[in-house]
């Protein structure tokens, strides 16, 4: 089941989505007699648990076999499936490829940053390049959306608390990145976190650790890996954070980029006014984003 949140006639709406349509699961359940309350948003979603997921992949069925009120995804706006979550827990240096790539030693435990929600945009909404331009960097991440609130949870039973997975770009703004000698403001600009195009949940995922994972700039492909190349896999990360950190329904963990990007290439290639890029993840779909620069 492909979850989304979208945007028609100036109202945002929490739905379901095929490869060419959307559609509202409280209009679903609504004209079906079923309780429509669960869908009000996807954090209301995710709260009521198993008892939303089934109420959903029901009336999905219902929709597939005569429902007429599908709209084309170019009739709407697709945002981010989570507008805003209660926070985004980034991975740093998580894939071997590109550990290389930078010559640094594999870390030992997981690298852990954060990302503000207020950089959280739709997946093909703009990337806007601050105006002193400080690097722009791009990122294609498999991020990890949280189903249930967890702390201390073990590896074992870690994928009990994913409600499914996305793709997401961790944008970086690479002079105040490294200049700062920490990562928030670099990470955290707005419009630094574009996501989607919808959350992918758990059961359609075979295994997250083997998904063909690239970026292209402007139709040329500059990141192309595996998910197999990830260093902490996704039960160990939630392992690991959750040893300190509760995460919330609808939180979302980045875990990390693989081989390719801008800063380590030889000259360095950086985003600029009028690139587009394009993240994908197999079975996941595509983010495509264009960039401008933030005006004067």
């Amino acid at each position: 089941m492909r979850l989304v949140t979208f945007e028609l006639d100036g109202r945002q709406h929490f739905g379901i989505a095929n490869d060419e349509a959307v559609t509202s699961l409280s209009s679903l359940a609504l004209a079906h007699g079923a309780d429509a309350s669960f869908f009000t948003n996807i954090q209301r979603f995710l709260l009521e648990g198993e008892r939303a997921f089934d109420a959903a992949r029901h009336l999905e069925e219902r929709a597939n076999r005569d429902w007429n009120e599908w709209l084309p995804l170019s009739k709407v706006h697709l945002w981010c499936p989570v507008p805003r979550p209660s926070k985004i827990v980034a991975i740093g240096l998580n894939y071997r490829d590109h550990a290389e790539e930078a010559k640094l030693t594999l870390p030992t435990e997981p690298l852990l940053f954060a990302k503000f929600p207020s950089s959280i945009s739709g997946p093909f909404d703009p990337i806007v390049i601050p105006r002193v331009n400080p690097d722009i960097d791009y990122e294609a991440e498999l991020a990890v959306i949280i189903g249930s609130r967890a702390k201390g949870v073990k590896a074992g039973n870690a994928f009990d608390c994913v409600a499914g997975y996305m793709v997401l770009n961790d944008v970086s703004a690479r002079k105040w990145q490294f200049g700062d000698k920490q990562w928030t403001r670099g990470k955290s600009c707005d419009t630094f976190c574009p996501a989607g195009p919808w959350l992918t949940t758990r059961d359609e995922v075979a295994d997250p650790h083997r998904l063909r994972i690239s970026a292209k700039i402007n139709g040329q492909t500059v990141q192309d890996s595996n998910t197999n190349n990830l260093i902490f896999g996704v039960p160990q990360l939630i392992e690991h954070i959750t040893e300190s950190i509760t995460l919330e329904a609808g939180d979302i963990i980045a875990t990390g980029t693989p081989v390719g990007v801008g800063v380590f290439r030889n000259p360095p290639l950086f985003l600029k006014d009028r690139d587009v890029v394009e993240v994908s993840i197999e079975g996941l779909g595509s983010i495509r984003n264009p960039v401008t620069v933030e005006p004067a």
